[in-house]
């Protein structure tokens, strides 16, 4: 999962995948605003088929958070 997360990122934002671990963090390492990270979550909401609840948003500052979402909720 984690690989196919970080693929997706990794082409959304212009990254090499190698620069992208599971404690990177959007703001302080990738250097994402919130907009930046709101179409990111809503790309990777439309590939995996589910919905982020809003209060799970403000958790998820890294790319772990996002893959353990997606793992516990598909």
């Amino acid at each position: 999962m984690f690989e196919k997360v970080k693929g997706i990122i990794a082409s959304n934002i212009g990254l090499n995948e190698k620069d992208i671990k599971p404690e990177t963090s959007f703001q302080e390492d990738l250097e994402l605003d919130s907009l930046d990270i709101m179409d990111l979550l809503m790309v990777l909401e439309e590939e995996f088929e589910l919905q982020i609840p809003d209060e799970k948003l403000q958790t998820m500052n890294t790319v772990g958070d996002i893959v353990n979402f997606i793992e516990e909720n598909s």
